[in-house]
C-alpha cells in the first residue's frame, strides 16, 4: 500500500475519493442548496431565467496585495459536483490544484451551458473551492516558514466535520503532509489514553513502557488502512520521553512533543540523539506562522499544525459572466 504522502496529487485524490466520503459530502452540499425531494431546485432561477437561456461564466481568484501565499485546491472535485447538480454545463479547467495564485489574481475555471445550471451551482462551487484553497494557502505559508530546515509540516485531525479528506487533500496541495486520516489508520497514544490507563489501573507487573509496547504491537494487528501507518506517542514532559528512550523506543516510530518550548525541544532532540533510538520527534501545540521557524530549527523532524485547517481563511473567488444569459 502506497504512502499517501508519496502520491502525486491526482493519485492522492483518487485514493481519497475511493472511500466514498467525498461523494457523500458533495451530495450533502448539493442538498443544502437545492433541497431534496419534490420541490427541490433553485426557485429564483427557475422563476426568472428561461430554460433555453445559455451563457458562459468564469470563476476567478480576486487580486490581493497581502503578500501571503495563495494556492488553489478543490478543482479535482468540480466535475463531480456539476454531475451531482445535474448541471447542463461544460467545465473548462484553466488552472490546477496546487497552483500558486499571482497577486493580480487569475482565471480558475470556465462554465458554459445552461444559465439556470450555472446559477444553481455557483455558490456551492465557490464555497468548496474557496474553503479548500484557503487550507492550501495556509499550508503553503507554514511550509514557506520552515523552508531550509529538516522539519516537515503535517496537518492534523482538527478539520471541519465531513470535510476531512478534502481538507487533507488541500493541505497536500499547499505542500504540507498528511498526518493520519482518522483513528483507524495509525496509532497515536495521547495523554488521555495514558490518563484513562491510570484511572483503570495498570496491569500488575507492567511498566508504562511495557504497556506502550504492548499497545503498539496490538495496534499493528489491525493492519494498514491508508498507507499512512505509524505508531506514535504523545509526551507532555521530557521525563516521559526519557522513559521511552530508556526502553529502546517501545516500538514507536514517532514521539509527539506537546506544547514544549524551543529549549525543551532542543533538549528532546539531544536526548534522542544521545540514546541512538531511531524515532522521529514531532513538535505540536501553539505553533504559529510567527514561531514555526524557531520550532523547526530545534532539530525536530516534524511539525503538526492544527491551524492549517482551523485557522484557514477562504480564498476570495468570484464568478463573472462573460456572456450574459
Amino acid at each position: 500500500m502506497a504512502d499517501l504522502n508519496d502520491l502525486p496529487l491526482p493519485e492522492l485524490y483518487a485514493e481519497l475519493h475511493a472511500t466514498g466520503l467525498i461523494t457523500r459530502l458533495l451530495q450533502l452540499a448539493r442538498d443544502e442548496d437545492l433541497g431534496a425531494g419534490p420541490g427541490a431546485g433553485d426557485v429564483t432561477s427557475l422563476a426568472l431565467v428561461p430554460g433555453y437561456a445559455r451563457g458562459r461564466a468564469t470563476v476567478r481568484a480576486r487580486p490581493s496585495d497581502r503578500g501571503a501565499p495563495r494556492v488553489l485546491a478543490g478543482l479535482a472535485c468540480a466535475d463531480e459536483l456539476l454531475t451531482l447538480f445535474q448541471a447542463d454545463v461544460t467545465l473548462g479547467l484553466l488552472a490546477r490544484d496546487g497552483q500558486a495564485v499571482p497577486p493580480q489574481g487569475c482565471a480558475v475555471l470556465e462554465l458554459s451551458g445552461s444559465a439556470r445550471s450555472i446559477l444553481a451551482v455557483e455558490r456551492t462551487l465557490l464555497n468548496l473551492l474557496g474553503r479548500l484553497s484557503g487550507v492550501a494557502s495556509r499550508a503553503a505559508a507554514f511550509v514557506a516558514a520552515v523552508a531550509g530546515t529538516r522539519a516537515a509540516v503535517h496537518d492534523t485531525r482538527k478539520t471541519t466535520p465531513g470535510m476531512r479528506l478534502l481538507e487533507k487533500y488541500a493541505a497536500r496541495c499547499g505542500g504540507a503532509r498528511c498526518h493520519r486520516l482518522g483513528l483507524y489508520d495509525a496509532a497515536l497514544i495521547k495523554d488521555n489514553h495514558l490518563a484513562a490507563l491510570g484511572a483503570l489501573g495498570s496491569i500488575p507487573g507492567m511498566t508504562l513502557a511495557d504497556e506502550v509496547r504492548r499497545a503498539v504491537l496490538a495496534a499493528r494487528d489491525h493492519g494498514p488502512r491508508s498507507g499512512l501507518w505509524f505508531a506514535q506517542m504523545e509526551a507532555d514532559t521530557l521525563d516521559q520521553l526519557r522513559l521511552v528512550l530508556e526502553a529502546g523506543g517501545c516500538g514507536l516510530g514517532i514521539v509527539l512533543l506537546d506544547n514544549m518550548t524551543p529549549d525543551q525541544l532542543r533538549q528532546a532532540v539531544a536526548m534522542r540523539d544521545a540514546a541512538g533510538v531511531p524515532i522521529q520527534l514531532e513538535a505540536s501545540g501553539g505553533i504559529t506562522l510567527e514561531n514555526a521557524r524557531q520550532v523547526a530549527q530545534t532539530g525536530v523532524e516534524r511539525l503538526s499544525v492544527g491551524s492549517i485547517t482551523h485557522g484557514a481563511i477562504s480564498l476570495d473567488l468570484g464568478l463573472d459572466w462573460d456572456q450574459a444569459p
